[in-house]
């Protein structure tokens, strides 16, 4: 080979070289516009399917735009609610980010088009009293207002990074455009009032009930001597409240569509279901940890299997309950626009839950790795018997609320348990320093710099969402009265 042909091949590979990074850089600037291109197909997939099942008839243009807002809507729960469920499991290493999604999106799906309710409550839990409404077409202005202002206020808590209440901004939505459409006697005050204290109640009690599972973890089998031993005889427990606890879980909140069951009976089935899953749990936990050392990171593998069941299960009953969010408004202007009048209760059509379960589904897949990562991860670090017992709180929490009729929100439930491990951890090292400081003699408080390295949750991350929390029914609500205002203003 001449000097100068070789010289032309060098080139040659560099050109190559360039072409090849040019490619990787461009494919990297475009995967997020796939994402969007996708959810703009799917949205309007959403329209083209209103516009088929609903008919072309007086008022089917504005079913269509519904439609679409609706699946906009849904898209981003599944962005950012979904992240609630299975952000531990991911955080633990319990699941790849790819199998979190894969099974969120089924169970998802599942969940809402199995056992999601047939009946909604078209004005969000009593917020605004229907008969307020002046007529037909200022209860649809005030139901689309609401699903924009919501999902548009989701949208943002995902792009800064904060898991919010879907729940709360449906709430402040309707609330929002209820005062601009009938002013402020319209809203019932008491049950804001219910739903403002469910802020403050959801992520003690979530942290409370996390923390609690920990402190008895960590007593009776991480710090014993024989570890193997101690988890043979507690982890088959811990299992069994886990099924018992989704058990009455799903008795209570999930299965509405197929039987309905009343919290004394739930809480028999969840009973016998945590007994039965204890004893059948026993050979398996006792097979798992033949041959495991005596040590922690032991104890992980046997958490591993209980901790994708329960992220599953959340996210069925999550897709059960938390589709209505998505479709209810929707719902809504559907029977408002086919029947001529509106109500506080409606049934959802299949199409509609259909638009909200896949659009959920779609979000996750999408745009739902942010916060996953986020949950898992980025406020405390994870492990399997942590995330277990965040796992374990979101279900016992939910029920003890429904019990005691607190109004709660299931993202403030799971995060606030992230918290609470969080927290929990800080304490109990703090405590143990102190412990040890005392038998050696020395100084028994941690010096500022060692406190500081020691702060297990970020508090950025946690600032970030409290505020997020604090704000999001204001927001959502003055976002739906200005859209319901400029709505109003441009319909004759």
């Amino acid at each position: 080979m001449t000097e100068k042909s070789g010289n032309q091949w060098k080139t040659l590979d560099r050109d190559l070289d360039r072409i090849a990074t040019l490619e990787r850089g461009t494919q990297y600037v475009s995967r997020p516009m796939v994402g969007l291109g996708v959810s703009l197909a799917f949205i309007v997939v959403a329209g083209l399917g209103a516009a088929l099942f609903f008919g072309f008839q007086p008022g089917s243009l504005i079913v269509i735009v519904a439609a679409g807002f609706g699946a906009y809507m849904a898209l981003n729960i599944g962005a950012n609610d979904v992240a609630n469920n299975m952000g531990p499991a991911v955080g633990a290493n319990a699941l790849t980010m790819g199998g979190a999604i894969l099974i969120a999106a089924i169970c998802e799906s599942a969940g809402a088009l199995l056992a999601g309710g047939d009946v909604v409550s078209t004005i969000s839990k009593g917020i605004v009293d229907p008969s307020s409404m002046a007529d037909l077409r200022i209860f649809v202005w005030a139901m689309m207002a609401a699903l924009i202002s919501s999902a548009l206020w989701v949208n943002l808590a995902t792009w800064v990074g904060a898991p919010v209440s879907t729940t709360h901004s449906v709430v402040g939505g309707v609330m929002g455009a209820g005062i601009a459409a009938a002013g402020f006697s319209a809203v019932n005050w008491p049950s804001m009032g219910a739903i403002a204290a469910s802020w403050v109640i959801s992520p003690v009690l979530g942290g409370a009930v996390a923390a609690a599972f920990l402190a008895f973890i960590k007593a009776n089998i991480i710090y014993v001597d024989d570890k193997i031993a101690a988890a043979r005889r507690w982890v088959p427990v811990l299992i069994g409240i886990m099924a018992g606890a989704f058990a009455t879980y799903l008795a209570v909140k999930g299965l509405k569509r197929i039987v309905a069951i009343d919290l004394p009976m739930a809480l028999l089935i969840g009973l016998v279901t945590a007994v039965v899953t204890t004893l059948i749990s026993r050979p398996y936990i006792r097979r798992k940890s033949e041959g495991l050392e005596n040590r922690n990171k032991s104890l992980k593998v046997l958490f591993g299997l209980p901790l994708v069941i329960s992220a599953a299960l959340l996210s069925f009953a999550h897709g059960a309950n938390d589709v209505a969010n998505a479709v209810g408004p929707l719902a809504a202007i559907v029977h408002a626009e086919q029947v001529g009048e509106f109500a506080g209760k409606v049934s959802i059509p299949t199409w509609v839950m259909v638009i909200g379960a896949f659009g959920i589904s779609f979000g996750l897949v999408l745009f739902g790795p942010k916060l996953i990562r986020m949950v898992g991860s980025q406020i405390t670090k994870l492990n399997p018997m942590r995330a277990y017992c965040v796992a374990l709180s979101a279900a016992i929490t939910v029920i003890v609320a429904s019990w005691l009729g607190l109004p709660v929100s299931s993202t403030h439930i799971a995060v606030g348990g992230v918290f609470g491990v969080g927290f929990f951890r800080e304490w109990h090292a703090e405590r143990r320093y102190r412990q040890n400081a005392q038998r050696r003699g020395v100084e028994r408080r941690l010096p500022p710099e060692e406190r500081r390295r020691r702060k297990l949750v970020r508090r950025s991350h946690f600032m970030t969402i409290v505020a997020a929390w604090i704000i999001t029914v204001p927001a959502a609500a003055l976002l739906s009265g200005l859209i319901f205002t400029v709505l109003n203003l441009l319909t004759p």
